[in-house]
Order: structure tokens, then C-alpha cells, then sequence
């Protein structure tokens, strides 16, 4: 284990950077992640990411939070729930992209449950220190809206592969417009004995698919057993309140992919609920192809979702 910065020099040749040793290899395996994507507005300096939330020394009393992914939701409910005022800023419908709409449904109501204030259809267009003693901070939005009296901005838009400055052109990588690493079916990049997986990759970002992928290269490059990772069908956890377990295609998806297909879908209380006053519910859906009765898809949202549905 060496602690210091690495940049290819060619194929087999590592510069670290702080000592300014050199170090080679027969095999490299990149595997740096992601990082958070910071927009290009006014007073974008003035916010922080997920990585800084981490960090914070005190509770700001209200936080602003750009963005309707899974990222920007939990930590929504995690300042709320510690007793924050939260306002959630997301350009589209609703939150959590990509998901089945009943998810994301139930997902927004169980934001504002939490006290969040979700504003949709817009983005920052920049953000002012008005009170340099006491950080305070006002956003102001594409739409014209203002919010005063802030006192943490957090962006939560989406992360970017952390390759800049890696000299993966030096070593003839090759990398798409995002800057991600491209790679085959076995994490080989465009250069014969480099490899890259996980976020760097940006083709499934979830930290379990990024082990499983450094798995399989194990697998293939020193097993003797050449080992493609399936990427379809990953089940994902979303851990907002009510947490949300999914696996499978979304209706939509299963309707475009499929034409008609048949849904199971139920909303209760759960049990140990009954006798108290807790508002919270459950909804369970699960996606039917008619043809064979094959399953494609299930989405829970509700206590434990993320634990079911590694058995589903």
C-alpha cells in the first residue's frame, strides 16, 4: 500500500507524484470512483457536496439541497430528521429519476411527511453570502424564486468519474465525453493489460456492483476463469424514509420493452403499526410478463425494503 497520488506515465509505468518515484506493473486496475459534480452557477464555491456533509462541526438550522436523486433525498431526510429545515431543489416531475413511478411517488410524500419542502420544475441559478460573519447564505432560482436566511448549501446533482489528471491519455485510455473509462465485458480499457471498475466506469455506480466487478477481474485476470459481470437486473436501495427496495424493470420500462404486462400492487399498514399512530405505509409492486408469468420486476417502499428485496 502506497499513500500518495498516482498518474500513468504509459502502459506499465506509475508516477507518484508526492515522492516522485516511479513504480511499474504488468497488470494496472484502475478503480478511483467517482466525485461530486459541481455546477457552473454564481457563488457555486459557496455550497458543499455530499463528501463535506460529513465534516460539518455544527447542525445548520436550514439547509438547500440542489437535486431529486437518491443522494439529494436522503440527505434531505437525514437533516430534517435531525431537526433541520430543509428546502429541496429538483429540475424535474419529481424525485428519484429512473425509478417506477409508484416509488417515486411515495418517496416525495414521505419527504414532505418529513417536513421537507420539495420545489420542482427549476434549478439555482446562484448563490450570495449576505451575512460573511454568519455564513448566511440566499438561492436564487432559474424561476425566480428566492430563499433567504440559508445556512447550508449542499449539491447533490450527480457525481463525475474521477479521472482528470489520472494521464490516461499519456497511457492511450480511452475515456466517452464524461470523461468515464471505457471499458469491455470484462473491464478491460482500450490498453490490453489495464483495467478499470466501478464509478470510474460510470455504467452501474453502486458500491456492491463495484466489488462485484473487482470480483470478476480477480476472476478472469488471475483465476483462469474469464468472468463477464451481468449488469442487468441489480436490485438497489434507496435509504430515505420510508426506504425503498427495487429490482427489475419499472412499468414503464416493462410496457415499452414488453407491451401489456400484468401488475400486482398493494398499500397497507404495516402491522406493527396498526395499534399506534404511525402514518407510515407500505407498497408492494410487482411486475408480470403475462406471456410465461415470469416476474420483471418488484419495487417496495416501506420499513425493511432495502433487506426484502435481496431475497426477491
Amino acid at each position: 500500500l502506497i499513500e500518495d497520488r498516482a498518474e500513468l506515465l504509459d502502459a506499465h509505468t506509475i508516477k507518484l507524484v508526492k515522492s516522485g518515484r516511479t513504480v511499474t506493473a504488468d497488470k494496472i486496475l484502475i478503480a478511483v470512483g467517482g466525485t461530486p459534480f459541481i455546477p457552473h452557477i454564481e457563488g457555486a464555491e459557496l455550497g458543499i457536496t455530499s463528501n463535506e456533509a460529513f465534516d460539518l462541526e455544527n447542525l445548520p438550522g436550514h439547509v438547500v439541497i440542489a437535486g431529486g436523486g437518491y443522494i439529494a433525498c436522503e440527505f434531505a431526510q437525514i437533516f430534517a430528521g435531525l431537526g433541520a429545515e430543509v428546502c429541496q431543489v429538483y429540475r424535474g416531475d419529481t424525485v428519484l429519476r429512473g425509478f417506477d413511478d409508484d416509488v417515486r411517488t411515495a418517496v416525495h410524500e414521505g419527504l414532505k411527511e418529513a417536513g421537507v419542502r420539495v420545489i420542482t420544475h427549476t434549478v439555482f441559478e446562484k448563490v450570495e453570502q449576505i451575512d460573511e460573519d454568519a455564513k448566511i447564505k440566499r438561492v436564487t432560482l432559474k424561476n425566480g424564486d428566492v430563499i433567504e436566511d440559508v445556512d447550508q448549501v449542499v449539491f447533490a446533482i450527480g457525481r463525475d468519474p474521477y479521472t482528470r489528471g489520472l494521464g490516461l491519455e499519456t497511457a492511450g485510455v480511452e475515456v466517452d465525453e464524461k470523461g468515464a473509462i471505457k471499458v469491455d465485458e470484462y473491464s478491460r480499457t482500450s490498453v490490453e493489460n489495464i483495467y478499470a471498475v466501478g464509478d470510474v466506469t460510470d455504467r452501474v455506480n453502486l458500491t456492491p456492483v463495484a466489488i462485484r466487478e473487482g470480483a470478476a477481474f480477480v476472476d478472469t485476470v488471475f483465476g483462469g476463469k474469464p468472468n463477464a459481470y451481468d449488469h442487468s437486473t441489480i436490485p438497489s436501495a434507496v435509504f430515505t424514509q420510508p426506504p425503498v427496495g427495487t429490482v427489475g424493470l419499472t412499468e414503464a420500462e416493462a410496457h415499452h420493452q414488453y407491451g401489456e404486462v400484468d401488475i400486482y400492487k398493494s398499500q397497507f399498514r404495516p402491522m406493527k403499526g396498526i395499534i399506534t399512530d404511525h402514518p407510515d405505509r407500505m407498497m408492494m409492486k410487482m411486475i408480470v410478463r403475462p406471456s410465461d408469468q415470469v416476474v420483471i420486476g418488484v419495487h417496495l417502499v416501506g420499513d425493511d425494503s432495502p433487506e426484502i428485496i435481496q431475497a426477491v
